[in-house]
Formats: structure tokens, sequence, C-alpha cells
């Protein structure tokens, strides 16, 4: 039988793509980032997951704003790394798993989850970038990888209640999958950041402790955060925070804390990494 047996949240900033693939992760202004990604280079080496259900935002690359889906499965064998606008990353193909996808598919749209449902799709800095911060510069990617991409660019996004609910469908999901397999749940984006406006390159460290401290402990409390209070604290692109509530959610209530990391800044934007795992 399949098991969520852990879950990792990290911020995916396109700027340490860009420094893992121009060579610059030992810089003086990159090198307190990297190093606070070590631990989980030597961690999920040793735990080794079978597949990793890796939640992210699309940034208008693939779906754009002619179709906004709230939350889409990527069913499809293998997905191609996306051009943004300066060329593909020299990053790995990323391949999927179609089976454990179907399975996680019927099983939440019965769950009362309404799914869209991509069996091809480019896949953009909101994924890679975790990636890379994790596993390094491979050959290949160490795991299949089961691309899920929540709206939280076109406004309304789906609320923080909604997302760790969907976290609990997808633990029940993978639980009722007959194959054994060890599987994660990544929440990518974050942390307080805002890209334009007056507010500018706004951090707001005490609000991403408040919410690390809340995911770990009182995930309820984190998931009862309204759209506008992310907006006023953490800016207009914290909102991405939603998505590190579905990992939470896909572990069991009680978790241990293996990993925590935090700093400013990485480009205009704060930094955050958790692993968790189920406690025994």
């Amino acid at each position: 039988m399949a098991e969520v047996f852990a879950a990792l949240t990290t911020s995916h900033v396109p700027a340490m793509g860009a420094a893992v693939d121009l060579g610059k992760t030992r810089d003086e202004y990159w090198r307190p980032v990297f190093e606070g990604y070590e631990f989980a280079k030597r961690w999920i080496a040793e735990t080794r997951p079978d597949v990793v259900i890796l939640v992210y935002n699309d940034h208008a690359t693939a779906l754009g704003l002619d179709v906004i889906p709230t939350f889409a499965l990527g069913c499809g064998a293998e997905f191609e790394p996306a051009d943004e606008g300066w060329g593909r990353r020299p990053v790995p193909m990323v391949k999927g798993d179609p089976e454990l996808a179907a399975h996680i598919a019927q099983s939440l749209i019965l769950d009362e989850f309404d799914l869209t449902l991509i069996n091809r799709m480019d896949v953009d800095h909101g994924l890679t970038v975790p990636l890379s911060m994790v596993f390094g510069q491979p050959e290949a990617w160490p795991c299949k990888v089961i691309p899920l991409a929540v709206n939280v660019v076109q406004y309304p996004p789906p609320t923080g209640n909604r997302c760790l609910r969907l976290g609990h469908a997808l633990r029940k999901a993978v639980a009722s999958y007959d194959r054994d397999l060890r599987v994660m749940v990544w929440g990518t984006g974050g942390m307080s950041h805002q890209l334009q406006g007056p507010r500018a390159g706004l951090i707001n460290s005490e609000f991403d402790a408040r919410f690390m401290d809340l995911l770990i402990d009182a995930p309820e409390d984190a998931a009862s955060i309204r759209h506008v209070d992310y907006l006023r604290e953490s800016g207009s692109e914290g909102i991405e925070l939603v998505m590190w509530l579905i990992a939470r959610g896909a572990l069991t209530p009680k978790i241990r804390t293996v990993r925590r990391f935090y700093h400013v800044p990485a480009s205009n934007t704060a930094v955050g990494h958790l692993i968790l795992e189920n406690a025994i």
C-alpha cells in the first residue's frame, strides 16, 4: 500500500534556479540560501521517495489567462521544462506517474474536488526550482513527479481551508493505491513578497515565522487566514503559502519537524523551507 510519509515546503524563487544554472550557488549573496538546503539534500538521499506530488503554481506559462483551473493535476508520462522567455532551464525532463495520477484523480473527484486533468504541459520555475534546491543538478531526477498546479495568480484563489482539505483527500487517495510506494507531497511558493507597486520588495519575517508555527502546530488556524490578510501581511504574492497547506494536510495530525530554515532575502523574497514527517 502506498503512503505519504513526509512533506516538504519551500519557496520557488526563479532567481534561485538561475543561481544554480549559472554556477553562482557559492557566491557570497547566494551561499546562505543554498547552505540552508544541504540538510534536505542529505535527508532525501537517505529517505528516497518513489514519487513526489509537487504542488506549485503555473506563472501564466502553460495555462495562461485563457484557462484558469483552480486545481490542475498533471497526468502525463513526462513534462518538459518550460521556456519562460529566456530559454528552457538546463534541467532534466520531469517524469510523471500516469497510473498513480489517474488513481489520485479518481479518488479526489469522487471526494468532490473538481480537478482539471492535464496530460501534456510544460512546467515552469514553480516546479523545477524546488527540484533543483533539493536534488541539485542530476542527469535525471531521482524519482517520479506528479505536478499539482494551484491557481494563486488570478483572483479568486482557493481558500486555505480548501487547500488543507485537499491535502487530507490526497493522503486518503495515496493510501488507497494498491502499490507499495513511498510518496512525498511538496508545497511550494512564498514566503512573504510583493513584486509590484509601492510595496514592491515587502518582506514580513514576523508573519512568515507565525505562519510556519501555525502550519506545524495548528494547521486549522493557518487554514483560517483570509485572502485579505495574506495580501496585507505578506504582500500580493504571499498567497502562494496556501499551497503549503496542501502538503501539511497530506500528513497525519501529529507530525515531527525534521528541518526548519528561513532566510532573507533571495532576490526580493523571503525564503522558507520545512521538512515534516508523520509522528510515529
